[in-house]
């Protein structure tokens, strides 16, 4: 759980006629990441034809499935066999021949669809229309004397506007209304036209476009579209029927169809990566767990009978930048996983933070929001969304646990600090010990970092860097004493020369690993060598006084409460328990926020920007994809 799941790297030699059950069966297994690589006596990449036509043969089936396809549960018998590439070019030319056909009636519907779309905003202007009972063909001549305008401005400027077209000689009338646009006509002399231009664009007028179809008589407008809806319903029935046709004619075979493509799926995504080859035999490359190898053994025996050749080899020191890493997370572990992933995967071999990521992170809350009522608050409306928030919502519920559990340390229910006895300290009342609990808390995460970057170090086979460097063991060495100086100067304990000396020894080991691996002249080796020394002392002291936002944070939760507490104790009854329901849920919704940040800053920033690269590349098994389910 701290680690990587040990693998192998494999390589799976055979015909290449039977590269895409080779890839199939692996998929099965369920336990193969493809890699890229292999042989260098296999120069030949004999899938990408394979994979070209099956993602051409992919694209014309998800448009049929749109279409004219079936919608059913696809099940893959156990004993299918993938299609060859001869198979796949002989149902991609049919899936081009199905389409084309379907593709017509396609397009008919969607200009039936444009039709409708038409005719329904026709309908829109002819109901407004109808209100004049005017002949709009005769009442719109361009040779007549009377020039007419049909269009619509705001309601609160048509009194403006009718007295000002009015000097002109022009007629304004309304005929229809919506919300506060008023849809009027405007009737004046022709020869006047152009003077109320200006005016109608002061008062926001806008043209209403009238379609050839409607410069008639509104009633003889009205049966020419009931005459066109009539006429676009029978073409629809019609087209309904010749596209039930074409999923009774094509429907079955789309269905196998399916199966064959998702069948061929596991090669197709193979070759992405690279399947090798040369002349007749083509090479699957890829990952599998060494606790999986005696099974893969048995599932390529019992499907290729010895036809097949397996290579396997654990990976080498080289090979550590390009192998997967493999995550195995007990249930009540996962939830937290994608917190860690949001910062970085593991590489192979290197050490995973889930498991302290998860405790630290819920102990840093807990201090930080200590508080029984509020804790309790915050799991339930966790565990009410469980649903919709999914895995993450049990992090809620675990961090509202959390806070429960300190809140009866700190003696704080909804604020209020006189309901229960703290089983420990109260934060109020001893300040000074919880900032020194704080920065020995940091003092103890910091140590456990750069331990746990000395071992990345020495499992990447750098041991020089784990133990010499200033996030190896030196400079853990350097800090205790570093650490142990401060003590002493502060009164927190004797004076131990001891720890003076420590940390002396521990800088001149970092000193002279920075000056024996820098490779420059002698006064940048000098420059280098200081800004490092001078950069892992500032970066160490900073970092721990980060910790100290922990007592912060707990003591501003308890500050706010109060506050909260004074607001109220200055309002009548029913007021002092509105401003403290309300303050509560202030505190929750915003603090809560802010403290689930700053834990996972510290985590972040102080924790794993230490020792974490999260630049691995996460383990992904080839699989058989049913359904849109791998």
């Amino acid at each position: 759980m701290l680690r990587a799941e040990p693998l192998y790297r494999i390589q799976l030699v055979l015909l290449a006629s039977e590269a895409q059950d080779a890839a199939l069966a692996l998929a099965r297994f369920g336990a193969f990441n493809p890699a890229s690589g292999g042989s260098e006596a296999l120069t030949q990449a004999p899938a990408v034809a394979y994979r070209e036509a099956w993602l051409e043969a992919e694209a014309r089936l998800a448009k049929l499935l749109a279409q004219c396809g079936d919608a059913g549960a696809l099940a893959l018998p156990s004993d299918a066999e993938a299609p060859s590439l001869a198979d796949l070019e002989e149902l991609n030319a049919w899936l081009k021949d199905v389409w084309t056909a379907c593709r017509d009636c396609h397009e008919a519907t969607a200009r039936l669809d444009e039709a409708r779309a038409r005719l329904a905003a026709l309908e829109d202007t002819l109901v407004r229309l109808e209100r004049l009972d005017v002949d709009l063909g005769r009442l719109l001549r361009p040779d007549s004397l009377l020039a007419v305008r049909l269009g619509s401005l705001p309601a609160e400027n048509m009194r403006r506007l009718n007295e000002a077209l009015a000097l002109s000689g022009h007629v304004l009338s309304r005929f229809d209304q919506s919300g506060d646009q008023v849809y009027a006509v405007i009737a004046g002399p022709r020869a006047r036209h152009d003077e109320v231009r200006g005016l109608l664009a002061q008062a926001g007028w806008h043209e209403l476009e009238l379609p050839e179809e409607l410069r008639t008589h509104p009633r003889a407008a009205r049966d020419w579209l009931e005459r066109a809806h009539r006429r676009v319903e029978t073409q629809s029935g019609a087209q309904c029927e010749a596209l039930d046709g074409l999923r009774g004619r094509f429907g079955p075979r789309l269905h196998e169809a399916r199966q064959r493509l998702a069948l061929a799926r596991p090669l197709a995504e193979a070759a992405r990566v690279g399947v090798r080859g040369q002349g007749g035999l083509a090479a699957l490359t890829g990952w599998v767990p060494k606790r999986r190898l005696a099974a893969l053994r048995a599932a390529l025996d019992a499907r290729f009978h010895g036809r097949c050749w397996l290579e396997l080899r654990e990976p080498g020191p080289r090979d550590l930048a390009a192998v997967p890493s493999l995550m195995r997370y007990p249930a009540w572990l996962a939830p937290f996983v994608p917190l860690v992933r949001s910062y970085g995967v593991p590489r192979y071999g290197e050490f995973d933070p889930a498991l302290p990521f998860a405790i630290a992170w819920l102990l840093l809350f807990g201090a930080m929001f200590g508080d029984v009522g509020h804790g309790a608050v915050i799991a339930l409306v966790a565990a009410g969304f469980a649903r919709r928030l999914g895995r993450i919502a049990w992090v809620g519920v675990a961090a509202g646990a959390a806070s429960m559990v300190f809140g009866m340390l700190y003696g704080s229910v909804f604020g209020y600090e006189t309901l229960i006895e703290p089983l420990w300290l109260s934060p109020l009342h001893d300040p000074i010990r919880m900032l020194t609990l704080a920065v020995g808390f940091g003092v103890g995460f910091i140590v456990c970092t750069l331990l746990v970057n000395a071992w990345n170090k020495a499992a990447a086979g750098r041991a020089g860097e784990a133990l010499f460097d200033s996030g190896g063991l030196a400079g853990l060495v350097l800090y205790l004493g570093a650490v142990g100086v401060v003590a002493s100067l502060a009164g927190a304990a004797d004076p131990v020369p001891q720890a003076a000396w420590l940390a002396a020894g521990g800088l001149a080991v970092v000193a002279v690993f920075k000056w024996t691996t820098t490779h420059a002249t002698l006064g940048e080796r000098l420059l280098v060598t200081a800004i490092e020394i001078l950069e892992t002392g500032i970066g160490l002291f900073s970092n721990t006084l980060s910790f100290m936002r922990v007592a912060a944070f707990s003591l501003n939760h308890v500050a706010l409460a109060l506050a909260v507490f004074t607001l109220a104790d200055g309002l009548g009854a029913a007021g002092h328990w509105i401003a403290v329901v309300l303050g509560n849920i202030v505190i929750i919704g915003l603090e809560g926020a802010i403290v689930a940040i700053q834990a996972m800053r510290l985590m972040y920033y102080e924790g794993f920007s230490r020792f974490f690269n999260g630049d691995g590349t996460a383990f992904v098994p080839l699989r058989v994809v049913v359904n849109g389910e791998r």
